[in-house]
């Protein structure tokens, strides 16, 4: 975290920065992660986390006796650095005894939509990968596909899994730790459940039921009923093994654990918790934050976690400004109806109509998120993509230059004081008085 006054500072937009040219005399509070060491030798990492594993066995010794694989990876709208290990990870299991054609790689899309050609490649990250090993995508309704495990002993949740994945002999799920505004924390148990989940599971734990817990929040997993439900699961799955990693704002590697689901994603959380979650010791009538860039800033969808990460510094009825590309559009169908009946009912008969629900329609829990926000205070979008008729359902304010809407929120609320946050929800700003 860092001050100023009347600093040009930049916030992520798309695949570049947006600079924010601020007047004199602003006061500039800028929150950042803390700086992260870059790891000198990226591979060399990834090979010490396959052969020191955390609660496991080595990767060759897990894979040697085995017929099958099957890896997760995180769909698109994750930054995760698939380049640097996936060619690796199989590469060892191949030495091990796997034979190549038995190996798959399985893209963890929960409900969101495929990935495919030119954008799978970019995923991948490796040629080798794709021209060797099978890549295919999850279809969450596709309910032959999976297998029904029963239902969760806590809370009930009915629970099916993709079919190649459960399968499999060695399953492993890779994926990027960070602040996520529901579960806790992206990564390990989560790209299981809800990545390669039905969508019965994913739309019971995407209810109002969790969805309103208070302990369904970012950078918390102790009583989150998401994370609950996600170990149930992959304890309900048998033996599965994750590859974490963490990465700084120029998306370069910086922590690396590999091991048993469970412990090897606390371990990550470990290691980037302290940085990320940021004490800020008052509040503000103006926050400025992003939706992280690509490719998080790709729809609106996704732009709705960076309005609820920086809420605890948000001053009751103060201004939320968000900036996000939403190159890609609005997101779903799904959730354009959920957004239209948001703004046709009101912020309270929505929630009403969706509280008594046992299933979530799909992607109306994103709808849900953005109420949160607009609890707080006023949200004001500045984006260069959408639609007329997009802007007009996503619920908040629309501004056409983002400097503009700074100097308003500042001359509104008659104080010159803001918080600027440029990557948006990988940092988690917490309100803490001296």
């Amino acid at each position: 975290m860092s001050g100023g006054n009347g600093d040009t500072i930049s916030i992520a937009f798309g695949r570049g920065q947006l600079p924010l040219n601020l007047a004199p005399g602003t006061e500039v509070t800028v929150i950042r992660k803390a700086v992260l060491a870059k790891l000198p030798d990226q591979a060399g990492a990834i090979r010490h986390a396959f052969d020191n594993p955390v609660g496991s066995l080595p990767l060759a010794e897990l894979a040697r006796g085995k017929a099958s694989a099957c890896i997760l990876i995180c769909d698109i709208t994750r930054p995760v650095p698939n380049r640097l290990f996936l060619r690796p990870m199989i590469e060892i299991m191949v030495a091990s005894g796997i034979p190549l054609e038995r190996i798959s790689v399985l893209v963890a899309t929960g409900l969101h939509r495929p990935n495919e050609g030119q954008e799978l490649a970019e995923l991948v990250g490796d040629p080798w990968v794709l021209a060797n090993v099978r890549v295919e995508n999850h279809f969450a309704r596709d309910e032959a596909d999976h297998v029904d495990l029963g239902r969760t002993r806590t809370r009930n949740t009915p629970v099916t899994i993709d079919r190649r994945f459960v399968e499999a002999e060695l399953r492993i799920a890779t994926g990027l730790v960070e602040p996520h505004f529901m579960a806790g924390w992206s990564g390990g148990r989560k790209v299981v459940a809800p990545g390669v989940a039905g969508h019965e599971t994913i739309r019971t734990f995407h209810s109002a039921r969790f969805m309103e817990d208070p302990l369904a929040v970012q950078c918390n997993l102790v009583g989150n009923p998401l994370h609950e439900e996600q170990l149930e699961i992959v304890r309900a799955i048998g033996d599965i093994y994750a590859l974490n990693t963490v990465i700084d704002e120029e998306r370069d590697l910086v922590h690396v654990t590999f091991g048993e689901i469970i412990e090897s994603h606390l371990k990550a959380v470990d290691f980037i918790s302290g940085a990320t979650r940021i004490p800020v010791p008052r509040k503000f009538k103006t926050v400025v934050t992003s939706s992280a860039g690509y490719p998080l800033d790709k729809t609106y969808y996704q732009t709705v976690k960076g309005m609820v990460t920086p809420l605890d510094i948000l001053e009751p009825g103060g201004t939320l400004i968000i900036a996000s590309e939403c190159s890609e559009g609005f997101g779903s169908e799904e959730f354009r109806d959920a957004q239209t009946r948001l703004v046709e009912l009101g912020p309270e008969r929505f929630l009403a109509t969706i509280s008594a629900k046992t299933l979530a329609d799909v992607d109306e829990w994103q709808t849900e998120m953005q109420l949160k926000s607009m609890r707080v205070g006023k949200v004001v979008l500045y984006t260069t993509g959408l639609t007329d008729h997009e802007r007009a359902i996503t619920g908040v304010e629309i501004s056409t230059a983002l400097d503009a809407a700074i100097a308003e929120s500042l001359a509104r609320h008659g104080d010159g004081a803001i918080a600027v946050i440029p990557e948006g929800p990988y940092v988690v700003p917490v309100h803490e008085p001296r």
